[in-house]
C-alpha cells in the first residue's frame, strides 16, 4: 500500500538527510522533490500546493535551519502535515439516532459498494454488537438485489426480502417498517451505482436522503482511480449531505493519491479502508498510522491488533510466556502461521514493519511465495505431538513420513525445520534481554529470505 508514494517521499528525505546545515535554497529544492512526489502519486494539485505552503514556513524556520539534524526535524514536520491532511484523528461511525439507524451507501458502479455494505454490517455486529438489515435500492442493475441477498445469507446478515416491481422509495419505506417490527438496530441501504455521474440518478439520491433522513451518507470510492475518485467525491458532495468515505482496493493502491486528497477536497473524513474481498477485510482509518506507513515507518499498532484479533487472551499469555522462556514449539509456530494468513500473509506483515522499505529490494529479489504458509501448515499438521514439541527427534524416516503426509517433499520439511531453528534462536536472544530487534533490518542475511521461498 502506497509503495510508490513512500519510495518518492523517502527519496526526497534522503536529500535532506545528506545535509548537515540547511539553507533556504536547499529547503526549496527538497520541497520541490516532495511536491513532485505528491503529484506523481495522483495527489490533487490543490492539496499538494497547500501541503507545501503549510510545511515551508516550518522547514525554513530558524529551529530547522540551525539544527544539526535538519532531516529528522523535517520528517516530523511532514508527518504532522500528512496527519492534518488525512483528517487529524480517527472518526467513529455515527450511530447516534433512534433505532433503526439509517445509513445510505453511495458510489459509482464497480467501486465495491455492495460488498462494502455487507462488510460494514459485519463490522458493526463485531465491534458494536449491532444487528443490521441490508437493503438493496438498486433496481436497475440486473441481479444487484440478489447479489446483496447472497452476501447476507453467506454471512448471517439479515436482508430485506426482494419484491419485484418496487421503486427505491417504496423499498426504503418497506425496509424501515420491517426493521422497526423485527428489532434491527441499523438499516444499511445500498443504492444504485453509476458508471458515471448521472444527474437523474443523483436527484434520486437526493430524494432518498430527504425521505430516509440517514445519520450517515457514506461514499464508497475505488482508491485505484486516483484523481478521478476525488472528482467523483466532489460531485456527490454537491448533491447529497456526504458525511464520510470508505476507500476500497486500498491494498492495491501503490500511489495513495486518493487517500491524501479525499479529506482535504471534500471535508469528509475517511472512516474505513477496504483491504480485500473477505467479509472482515474492512479496516478503521487512522490518519496517524497511515502517515507512518507513507513515511516508511510501518504500522506496528495495526499489526498487533490484527495478530491479536481472534486470539483468546489465555493463548496470547501462553505464547508470551513461551517467548520469555525462549521456548518456541511447532504448535506456537502453527498459531503464528494461522494469524499471519489472517493479516495478509508474509507481504501483509512485512508491509506494516518499520524500516522494511530499506530491504524492499532484498524482499523483491527473494520472490516470497505466499503459498508457502499453506504448505508449512500442512507439514506441521503431519507431525506427531512429540515431533511438534521436540523437533530434534525428527530423523530421516520421520521427515519422509511428514513429507508424504503433507503432500510436500523432504527439502521443504528441511527448510521449515531450519527456519524454526532460526526463529527459536532469535526468541532465546530476545528472552535474554536482547534489544534493538528491528535494528539493522537492511543487514538481514540472504539465507533467511531464501528460506522463505
Amino acid at each position: 500500500m502506497f509503495e510508490s508514494l513512500t519510495d518518492k517521499i523517502e527519496s526526497a528525505f534522503s536529500f535532506f538527510n545528506r545535509i548537515t546545515r540547511l539553507d533556504e535554497n536547499q529547503a526549496d529544492e527538497g520541497l520541490r522533490k516532495i511536491r513532485q512526489a505528491l503529484l506523481e502519486s495522483d495527489v490533487s494539485l490543490s492539496v499538494a500546493k497547500d501541503f507545501i505552503n503549510n510545511v515551508k514556513p516550518k522547514i525554513i524556520g530558524q529551529e530547522v535551519l540551525k539544527s544539526v539534524t535538519p532531516g529528522q526535524m523535517i520528517v516530523k514536520i511532514v508527518f504532522d502535515e500528512l496527519v492534518n491532511i488525512l483528517g487529524s484523528e480517527q472518526k467513529e461511525i455515527n450511530l447516534n439516532a433512534v433505532p433503526p439507524v439509517k445509513i445510505l451507501i453511495v458510489g459509482l458502479q464497480g467501486s465495491g459498494k455492495t460488498t462494502t455494505t455487507a462488510k460494514l454490517a459485519k463490522y458493526l455486529e463485531k465491534h458494536y454488537s449491532k444487528k443490521s438489515m441490508l437493503v438493496s435500492l438498486d433496481v436497475y442493475r440486473p441481479a444487484a438485489q440478489k447479489q446483496l441477498e447472497i452476501l447476507g445469507e453467506k454471512n448471517a446478515i439479515k436482508t430485506l426480502p426482494i419484491m419485484e416491481g418496487q421503486f427505491p422509495l417504496e423499498i426504503s419505506k418497506r425496509a424501515i417498517n420491517a426493521a422497526s417490527l423485527s428489532g434491527e438496530d441499523i438499516i444499511i441501504f445500498d443504492t444504485a451505482g453509476r458508471t458515471q455521474i448521472d444527474q437523474q440518478m443523483m436527484m434520486e439520491l437526493k430524494q432518498l436522503e430527504n425521505d430516509i433522513k440517514p445519520t450517515e451518507i457514506i461514499l464508497v470510492a475505488d482508491s485505484l482511480t486516483g484523481q478521478d475518485a476525488v472528482n467523483i467525491a466532489t460531485e456527490f458532495k454537491k448533491t447529497v449531505s456526504l458525511s464520510s468515505i470508505i476507500l476500497t482496493r486500498i491494498d492495491g493502491d501503490g500511489k495513495g493519491g486518493a487517500a491524501l486528497s479525499m479529506k482535504a477536497v471534500t471535508g469528509c473524513p475517511i472512516k474505513f479502508l477496504g483491504m480485500g474481498e473477505g467479509i472482515n477485510e474492512l479496516e478503521v482509518f487512522h490518519p496517524d498510522r497511515i502517515a507512518n506507513r507513507i513515511l516508511g515507518m510501518g504500522d506496528v499498532v495495526s499489526l498487533v491488533e490484527k495478530v491479536s484479533e481472534g486470539l483468546e487472551q489465555e493463548k496470547i499469555d501462553e505464547l508470551e510466556e513461551n517467548f520469555k522462556k525462549g521456548s518456541f514449539t511447532f504448535n506456537d509456530y502453527l498459531k503464528q502461521i494461522r494469524q499471519m494468513k489472517k493479516v495478509g500473509g508474509m507481504s501483509g506483515v512485512l508491509s506494516m514493519l518499520p524500516g522494511v522499505s530499506k530491504i524492499k529490494k532484498q524482499i523483491d529479489e527473494s520472490n516470497l511465495d505466499e503459498s508457502i504458509l499453506a504448505k508449512q501448515e500442512a507439514i506441521i499438521l503431519s507431525m506427531t505431538g512429540k515431533e511438534r514439541d521436540n523437533p530434534k527427534v525428527i530423523d530421516g524416516s520421520r521427515k519422509k513420513r511428514i513429507a508424504n503426509g503433507s503432500g510436500t517433499d523432504i527439502s521443504m520439511v528441511n527448510k521449515l525445520l531450519k527456519q524454526h531453528k532460526m526463529m527459536t534462536t532469535m526468541m532465546k536472544r530476545m528472552s535474554n534481554g536482547g534489544r534493538g530487534a528491528l535494528d539493522g533490518m537492511d543487514q538481514i542475511p540472504p539465507e533467511f529470505l531464501n528460506n522463505l521461498k
